[in-house]
This record gives C-alpha cells, structure tokens and sequence, in this order.
C-alpha cells in the first residue's frame, strides 16, 4: 500500500513573488489601457485630420474655364382647383450628362437632376401631388417653410415606392427663397447628392411693391451650388472614407451645369444663393472683391440692405444679395476659404462667371429700406432650452423615431442655446419656424444674421441665442426635425424631434409602423 507523499513547500520567494507579479501586471494594464485609448483616439484625429487635409478640392481660382452657359431651373406649372394651387413632383430615377459626355446615374423631380422652381404667393392655399417613381421610399422635406407637421415631409411621412403623396398648407410667411429635398432618416444625403433638390420661391405684396430684380432667369436668378466627384465611369464619387463631415467634391456644379457662365443683361442682377451641399461650406464673393448687396437670409428681407464684399454659407441656408455690373465685363462668384473656426478646408475656388453684355439695360437703385422686422424680445419666452452639438449627437443623443426629445406649446416662445462642441463643422437646422438670433458669445448678431433664419453654421464653442416661436399648428403625433444639416452627421443620428402640442394636451407620438401605401393616398 502506498501513502500520499507530500509536495515539499514552494521556496518563500516564489510563494511572495507571485500576487507581487499579479499586482505589478495589473497596474501595467491600467497604465497602457488608457494610453492606448489615448493613442487611438489621437490616430482616429490624426485620420479625420489628414483625410481633411487631402479632401477633395476645386481647382483653384482662375482654373476653370467657364464654357458652359448656366441652366435655369424650370419654373414648376400648375393649376387652380376649387381655390387651391396645385402643383405635380415625380421623384423620377434617370441620368444626366454633366461633363466629357459621360453619362451619370442621377434623380431628378420631372426629370433628371433637381427639380422645378415652385412659386406661390402669401395667402394662397397650395397643393403638391408628388409622386414617387423611384424603387424606394422617399420624402420631401419643404425646407424653410411653415406648416404642419404632417405636411412637413419629415421622416415620419415616408412616400413608398409607387405611391402618391398630396400635403396641402395655406402658405402664410413672408417671401423668401425656400427649397425642397428628401428627408428620409439614413437616406437624405444619398437621395439629396443624387439630384433631389429644387427651389420654392414665395412672394408678397410688401417684396413686390420694392425696386428689387424679380424677372425669373434674367435679372431673378436661382443659384443651387453643389460640389460633385466624378468615378471613371462618370457615376458620382460617394464614398464616406473616413472623412467626419461627409461627402466633398472637386467639381462645383451651380443648377446642375459644371463651369457655367450666366450671361447678365441688366445693370443689377438678383442672385438666390442656395448651399445645396451635403457637407461643404462657402463664403460667398466675387474675384475683384467688389461690393454687393445682400437683402435676405433663409426666411426673408432684411430691414434693409447690408453693403457686403462676402457672405458665408453653410449647407441649407440661402441669401439673396444684388450685384451691380458695368457693360462687357467678366467677373467670377467664388467662395473664399471659410472661416478657420468651423475647421471647414482652407480652398478657394471660382463659381460662376458673370458676363455683363456690351450694353446692359438700366436697373434701379436697391431700396434703402427693405422689410419691417420688429427687433427679436424674448421676454415673454416661456422655456429655455440648451443644445449641444457633438460628434454624431445632440446633447450625448443620437436620433429615435419613436422618442419626442421635447414638447413644445403652439403659440408660445422659446429661448434655444446652441453650441458646437467640437472643432469640427457643424450646422443647425429647425423645421417649421424661421427663428431669430438674440446674441453670438453674448454679442449683438451680425447684420447678415439679424433677420429670420432657419440653419445656422456653428462654429467651434461660439454659442448662440436663438428664439424660437411656435405659431398656429399643433400636432400631438407628428413631430419637426432639429438636425446638423451636413446630412451625412443628420443620417448618422445627428437629430432629434419636438411636437407642438395645445396647452395641456398630451404628446401621441409613435414610431412609423411602414411606409404602406394607404398612409401616403389620402
């Protein structure tokens, strides 16, 4: 029979050595952990950074040769029925030629890229049947405008495939240069970059009785500035990378036409600017630096016109300004490198040339006094709110179609803070209100910032004052959008969502259950 012999014991130090390696192991884990982390995030700058530093640029300036005459978007037709105008969309998939004769897979609404200029006057009761022909679903957002929030177009009024959507609104704003687009959650800049855009001009009594150029396509011109980048095929280049801010490209396009010329007939032209880009910023002026008129922001007229060499834009917004021409010159609309602190590129780029003809016919003075615009009183604001753009967030939140981020009352006032927290562009959008801007960093806005606005470029921690009105509609199930408008961040979950409600009446909301067709034809 055998007995267990036992171990002789370990030596004293190999017993002690052991929890003294455990502890020593341990706290080298907690030192390189962190470094690690540190060290990753600094590369994932260093990326962002370097792929910003290797973005894709125009040529720079006096490289392009302008050969192409500049297209006019159509201006939409439409009918009268029973005292609604009525106008008619198709979301349509088609391809459109833009340079070196290759074709380029492209969307358009009635017909291959953008869209129609829709015009409608203050007071009037408008209709849009629009139609989706494409092989998914779509929406169309009516940006700027005031409405309800089911005639919106947000993300909760999908248009399936098919189908046939018709909002109605009475249209009661002041006249501006509006636009429509898509506004389908994860899917609005691939549908916006493919083509769906247009403008939506509104007109009233008080613009049209002002010496101002309103001869659409000749002394009235719309501007959509895109920047595209072409693959080999000529399809668009659309590749996220690892850029933060989205999709940039090397080929500007203005109404859809690369290098375009606009031939000027007039002493003074009205150019409707639109940054219709998904992700780059410009700052609007001319070559020679010449002096120009600007006399309205997103919603509207300013109190009077603004003597500018330059106007900034960021994607969504729109200005209209009034440059004055002498016969037989060429000048070029270019975008000067943006303002260092949205850390949006250091290029600049030409436009648009304009060419004044030989002999230009006489046009008047631009109007001392444009628009009565009360000045901006939050004293009867009821709520304030704060917002804090970050990453892909807004206040450490990404986008929940099912969650109402907040609930405002209709007929009352807020006052929004909103600050950019990283130094990375971002802008800021709200749908249905044209709000007006109390103070940057504390400071009386600038004057191009002094009228109704609805986007807003956010610069690195400048922190802005705005106040928000909710007027006339209350919707307890449908929500409006607030969004970084460089729409790869929107698709990313860069968004959130408010009802309006009336006084005590309690928020209904609920998540699209489908985009079936029975919720887009009635």
């Amino acid at each position: 029979m055998t007995s267990a012999v036992p171990l002789p014991p370990a030596p004293p130090t190999a017993g002690a050595a052991r929890p003294r390696r455990r502890r020593r192991g341990l706290l080298v884990t907690l030192i390189v952990i962190p470094l690690v982390l540190v060290v990753a995030v600094v590369a994932a700058g260093g990326i962002w950074f370097a792929s910003n530093s290797a973005r894709a640029t125009p040529p720079a300036p006096g490289a392009v040769e302008f050969r192409t005459p500049l297209a006019i978007p159509a201006l939409a037709p439409s009918r009268v029925e029973d005292g609604v105008r009525v106008f008619e969309l198709s979301a349509d998939e088609s391809a459109t030629t833009f340079r070196d004769g290759r074709s380029t897979p492209t969307l358009g609404y009635n017909g291959s890229y953008l869209g129609p200029t829709l015009v409608a006057a203050r007071g009037e009761r408008v209709r849009v049947d629009v139609a989706n022909h494409l092989d998914r679903s779509t929406t169309v957002h009516w940006h700027g405008m005031h409405l309800p929030a089911a005639m919106d177009g947000g993300p909760h009024t999908p248009i399936a495939p098919g189908a046939t959507w018709h909002p109605e609104w009475q249209i009661d704003q002041p006249a501006a240069t509006l636009w429509y687009h898509p506004h389908l959650h994860g899917l609005t800049r691939e549908q916006v970059d493919a083509g769906l855009a247009g403008m939506f001009l509104l007109r009233d009594d008080e613009e049209a009785s002002l010496a101002l150029p309103r001869d659409y396509g000749v002394d009235d011109i719309p501007v959509i500035v895109q920047d595209r980048s072409f693959n080999a095929d000529g399809s668009f280049a659309g590749s996220i990378g690892m850029q933060f801010d989205g999709v940039l490209g090397d080929t500007i396009l203005v109404n859809g036409t690369a290098a375009p010329y606009l031939d000027v007939t007039t002493e003074r032209v009205r150019l409707r600017l639109l940054n219709g880009s998904s992700a780059r910023m410009y700052d609007f002026a001319f070559a020679d630096g010449r002096e120009f008129d600007l006399v309205a922001s997103d919603g509207g007229l300013l109190e009077a016109p603004v003597a500018s060499t330059s106007v900034p834009l960021s994607p969504g917004e729109r200005a209209e300004i009034v440059v004055t021409v002498e016969p037989g010159e060429r000048v070029a609309l270019r975008s000067n490198a943006p303002d260092p602190a949205l850390h949006a590129g250091s290029s600049s780029f030409d436009v648009l040339e304009l060419r004044a003809a030989a002999s230009v016919v006489p046009s008047p003075e631009v109007p001392g006094q444009l628009a009565a615009l009360p000045a901006p009183d939050a004293a009867d604001a009821v709520v304030e709110r704060s917002f804090v753009m970050s990453g892909h967030n807004i206040n450490d939140r990404q986008m929940d179609l099912g969650r109402a981020d907040f609930t405002a009352t209709v007929d009352t006032s807020e006052v929004w803070t909103v600050r950019n927290a990283n130094p990375l562009p971002h802008s800021f959008h709200v749908h249905d209100t044209q709000f007006r801007v109390l103070s940057v960093d504390g400071s009386p806005p600038p004057a191009r910032l002094a009228g109704l606005k609805d986007t807003l470029a956010l610069e690195w921690n400048r922190e802005y004052r705005i106040l928000v009105r909710f007027e006339d509609y209350a919707d307890p199930a449908t929500p409006y959008m607030y969004h970084c408008h460089l729409l790869w961040h929107e698709d990313q979950g860069m968004m959130g969502q408010f009802l309006v409600v009336e006084p005590g009446q309690r928020p209904e909301l609920k998540r699209p259950e489908g985009d079936s067709d029975d919720r887009h034809d009635h």
